[in-house]
């Protein structure tokens, strides 16, 4: 099975029932296929060649769909680009998968052989080739690139797979929406180019309509989810704090039947809150880019296990093992590892970090956690120190070394502190000389980082705890926050 055949039979099953709506604009099933046709062949006319790889830095769009599948019917292998990411990130990503071209919205700077603009895909898509464009591509060769970061903070991609794209659809149709169906409406409120864009292959196959939010509002949802009657969406737990908050809330007339969250750590009390006014409709998906999205799932009916990310996907095989790689039994803590067909086939261009990660056939998370009597799984910690704010991937060492540019500062050291609505916020300390100025430092940074890097607040400590070795102690300085939580830091972000 091919990811463009899914494309061309929903066409042939629900014709012209819709398919995507942005706004005043609506595509039905066969529009869409026919527009991936005209633009996976207009690219391929152009020059490209199946395997090539091509970034798309689009935002939450028609567009952004037709590109992503139009590159799955063409042969060619996406490179997905986040929108928030800075100039210096996208160029490096293009460059380390060997992109040889990018479909972007006017962004002045990108070093490719082939920038692709606004106006000229809207010609590729509107002039492009008619036929059927249906190259077929091997199930295990790549699919598309998904970046991530390891402990340094250094991106890396993910290479996944076709096998893996029809595994995730097939975990998200048994496990996590089990009921989708036509005449549902999945509201896209966060990142396409993130989470949101794993939903629009269940939506599609099984005849659901995708709405789509070009850029993410409080009250907005609520209002668009009220009047197209949405029944299915996702969100980041950030988002629905916000949601929780908005004017609107209470009165709202909505009609969510399942709400599935994951991407960051989701609080106890929201997540309260959210089911006395939205009912039990939530389910959370637990998983990373190298098993994007599926590892487990808690499911409605088992929310009252507070803490827990479930069990696992039916497809998947999770364990907890110890640092010598064998399996621990229930209550004890260690690192949860995963397997099956939905994770990444390798790193692009790095056998070294692939071999590190695959040991003995497992995937190894990263993350630390437990395993009850019951099977459910429980994420105490990251094995590394990477934080997750707002949904959004965030290394310690690429903010310390922005920090760490600023004149003066001699140390920093970037923690998560927990945080209701981001479920965790970065918040900094740094050391050096004399008379450093923390609100200037923040400014410095607000400069130098994409908005969900930069620290929410900083401290001005005379040194930072270090280990033995002298390496800074970040745990260390995570416990002294959080035990000194009722001061005021140094200085605050201002949004």
């Amino acid at each position: 099975m091919q990811i463009g055949s899914l494309i061309r039979r929903a066409a042939v099953h629900f014709g012209d029932a819709p398919c995507l709506t942005e706004g005043a604009r609506s595509f039905s099933y066969r529009d869409f296929d026919a527009a991936t046709d005209r633009l996976g062949n207009a690219l391929l006319a152009s020059g490209l060649q199946p395997g090539d790889r091509v970034g798309v830095l689009l935002p939450n769009s028609i567009e952004c769909l037709i590109a992503y599948y139009a590159l799955a019917k063409a042969g060619l292998v996406r490179v997905s680009l986040n929108t928030r990411e800075t100039l210096e990130n996208h160029n490096y990503k293009l460059a380390d998968s060997g992109s040889r071209a990018v479909i972007h919205q006017d962004i002045d700077g990108l070093q490719v052989e082939r920038a692709i603009g606004a106006a000229e895909l809207a010609q590729m898509i509107a002039g492009g080739d008619a036929t059927p464009c249906a190259i077929d591509r091997d199930l295990d060769a790549p699919l598309r690139l998904g970046y991530t970061g390891g402990t340094t903070g250094q991106p890396k991609a993910v290479t996944l797979t076709t096998r893996g794209e029809l595994a995730e659809l097939s975990a998200f149709l048994t496990d996590l929406m089990p009921d989708i169906r036509p005449g549902d409406t999945f509201l896209h409120a966060a990142p396409i180019a993130h989470a949101s864009g794993a939903f629009f292959l269940p939506a599609i196959t099984c005849g659901a309509r995708s709405l789509i939010m070009p850029k993410f509002d409080a009250a907005e949802f609520l209002a668009l989810a009220a009047r197209e009657q949405a029944s299915l969406t996702f969100l980041v737990p950030t988002m629905l704090a916000m949601i929780m908050e908005a004017p609107g809330i209470d009165s709202a007339q909505l009609n969510f039947r399942r709400i599935a969250y994951g991407a960051s750590p989701i609080s106890p009390t929201l997540l309260e809150r959210a089911e006395a006014r939205f009912g039990r409709v939530f389910a959370q998906t637990y998983g990373q880019a190298e098993s994007p999205m599926v590892i487990t799932c808690l499911k409605p009916e088992d929310h009252d296990r507070i803490g827990s990310c479930g069990r696992p996907f039916t497809i998947v095989e999770v364990a907890v093992f110890d640092d010598n790689d064998q399996p621990l039994p229930p209550g004890e803590k260690g690192e949860i590892v995963c397997r099956g067909p939905q994770t990444m086939a390798y790193y692009w261009n790095r056998p070294e970090a692939t071999e590190k990660a695959f040991r003995n056939g497992w995937l190894h998370t990263g993350d630390i956690g437990t395993m009850d009597e019951d099977g459910f799984f429980y994420i105490l910690d990251r094995k590394n120190d990477m934080l997750i704010s707002g949904g959004f991937n965030v290394y310690p060492r690429e903010v310390e070394e922005v920090l760490m540019a600023y004149p003066g500062v001699v140390e920093a050291a970037v923690v998560g502190l927990p945080d209701d609505t981001y479920g965790e916020r970065v918040h900094a300390v740094v050391s050096g000389r004399a008379g450093l100025d923390a609100q200037a430092i923040l400014e410095h940074a607000r400069g130098q980082l994409a908005g969900y890097k930069r620290p929410r607040g900083i401290d001005i400590w005379p040194e930072l705890p270090k280990s033995s070795a002298n390496k800074i102690l970040r745990r260390a300085v995570r416990d002294r926050l959080i035990t000194e939580a009722g001061t005021q830091p140094a200085a605050a972000a201002q949004d």
